[in-house]
């Protein structure tokens, strides 16, 4: 960067200064406690994102039957409001005075309420009332978590991965989501819907079962998880299971609902005891996320604002059990002898990187097509080539204002490898009145240095030997008028 000629930095926004995004964040697990909201609000609303899901909390809630103490959610569901933002509500998890196996299960995770109509009937009351109770307040809706998982929808006690028929558990769940979808309409008409909750994106065998079982007319989204150190891959998966929903339904539209890295190497929950630091996972935030942006999903969720305990697999009563941490928050956080976060919530380098995004992907930013072609040309910086390889990923944006954004990396393998080294691109049709490059680590912003641009004629504009490493960085073109963000 030091060739770049520094120009400031970004303006973040809070959230009650962007008016729409595509960008949402995870602030799960306060049905069990996990961490103190009101220590998280002010951060959380000055990332900018706009979507924050949320996870229901039906033992929480129903504590004595037939009777729902909404207390504790609406204090959340109203802060995150007036502070700008949207929630979302995953209906979950299990009750134990309906369910044997959920008074065993700390939180009542993965129990759900299918072994006879005494349960079915309590869990479709429970999703009225809930809906009813937030009409107004909450729109979208999700149905379950992860059903693909074992964790997540268990028969019993003690049930192993290896006894579990998944194909069963597959039409289940469709069952289990269809007529929840229906109660959900009718509590709320204008309610919108998302279900599957894909953990294995690329496990389209269970979203067919499920699919087929009836749900496809009954939802608006399909939401879906990715946990995978290799971005590569992120894009196909994400169309493939599109092209199976449309094949269905073509109204149905995608949700990345919950995505994360971790940025310590001793974690617990998905992608754990990788080689994690906190600069791998501004990286894999970037990348995937644009990523995500780049496709057809109506939003991507990064899970999660929280460093806290994973608590899956917990014993009711069995503290031990789950102090099981999980590191995938953009604040990071002290734990208490239960478990709780607690301390300081601080942040990490990855809140930066994602409020930047933030501030950057508002409003209706959105994909776009413009021309480009990367050039092999003489590169003094590394004693040869600009890099032009297949690894090279350039992604085009027309942002809110107008200007574009062409976003780029190199794809090497994000665990064991990293780069930097230069390339050239020669770009049409993009404002280039003024060129910025941004380092979307930070927001930092630099303009190009004579020399490193060249008028092409036409709208044509040649970027001579930018700056390329393996996390994203931003080229701004933009017109007279326009200054994104500065």
């Amino acid at each position: 960067m030091e060739r770049l000629i520094p120009a400031g930095r970004l303006k973040t926004l809070s959230a009650r200064e962007i008016p729409a995004s595509r960008l949402g964040i995870g602030f799960e697990k306060l049905d069990r406690d996990v961490f103190d909201p009101e220590k998280a609000y002010g951060p959380l609303a000055a990332i900018g994102v706009k979507k924050v899901r949320l996870q229901s909390g039906w033992m929480k809630t129903e504590r004595q039957e037939g009777v729902y103490d909404f207390a504790w959610l609406d204090s959340i569901v109203d802060r995150l409001a007036a502070d700008g933002m949207e929630p979302w509500l995953c209906l979950c998890y299990g009750n134990p005075l309906y369910t044997d196996h959920a008074r065993l299960t700390f939180g009542a995770v993965g129990c759900p309420p299918i072994a006879d109509e005494r349960q079915r009937g309590a869990w479709l009351r429970y999703v009225d009332a809930t809906v009813r109770h937030f009409r107004g307040r909450i729109r979208l809706y999700e149905i379950w978590n992860e059903p693909d998982l074992g964790y997540s929808w268990k028969h019993r006690d003690g049930e192993t991965p290896e006894e579990t028929d998944w194909q069963r558990n597959a039409a289940e769940y469709g069952r289990f989501a269809r007529d929840t979808a229906r109660a959900i309409r009718q509590a709320d008409p204008g309610s919108e819907v998302a279900a599957l909750t894909l953990s294995r994106t690329g496990n389209l065998s269970y979203a067919n079962g499920a699919l087929a079982a009836g749900l496809a007319e009954e939802i608006d989204y399909v939401s879906f998880h990715i946990y995978s150190p290799d971005d590569r891959v992120r894009a196909a998966q994400i169309e493939a299971l599109g092209r199976l929903a449309h094949g269905y339904n073509p109204r149905i539209r995608l949700i990345q609902g919950e995505s994360g890295a971790q940025s310590r190497s001793d974690g617990h929950g998905a992608m754990r005891g990788f080689a994690w630091t906190p600069e791998k996972q501004v990286k894999w935030l970037l990348r995937s996320m644009i990523t995500d942006l780049e496709t057809e999903v109506a939003f991507t969720s990064y899970f999660s604002t929280m460093d806290m305990i994973e608590a899956l697999n917990g014993r009711t009563g069995q503290v031990a059990s789950y102090l099981d941490y999980g590191y995938f928050g953009v604040l990071s956080a002290s734990f208490d002898e239960e478990g709780r976060a607690t301390g300081e919530y601080t942040p990490k380098p990855a809140y930066a990187a994602l409020q930047a995004l933030a501030a950057l992907m508002r409003g209706n930013a959105r994909p776009c097509s413009l021309a480009y072609v990367p050039e092999r040309l003489s590169s003094v910086r590394v004693n040869g080539m600009d890099f032009a390889g297949d690894s090279l990923r350039v992604c085009p944006f027309r942002l809110e204002d107008g200007s574009v954004m062409l976003a780029y990396w190199n794809a090497v393998d994000l665990l064991t490898e990293t780069y930097e080294g230069t390339c050239s691109l020669a770009v049409y049709g993009a404002p280039s009145d003024r060129l910025r490059l941004c380092d979307l680590r930070d927001g930092t912003l630099y303009q190009l240095p004579e020399g490193m641009s060249e008028d092409l004629g036409h709208g044509g504009v040649r970027l001579k030997h930018l700056p390329l490493t393996d996390c994203p960085l931003a080229v701004l073109f933009t017109g007279k008028e326009t200054e994104p963000c500065a």
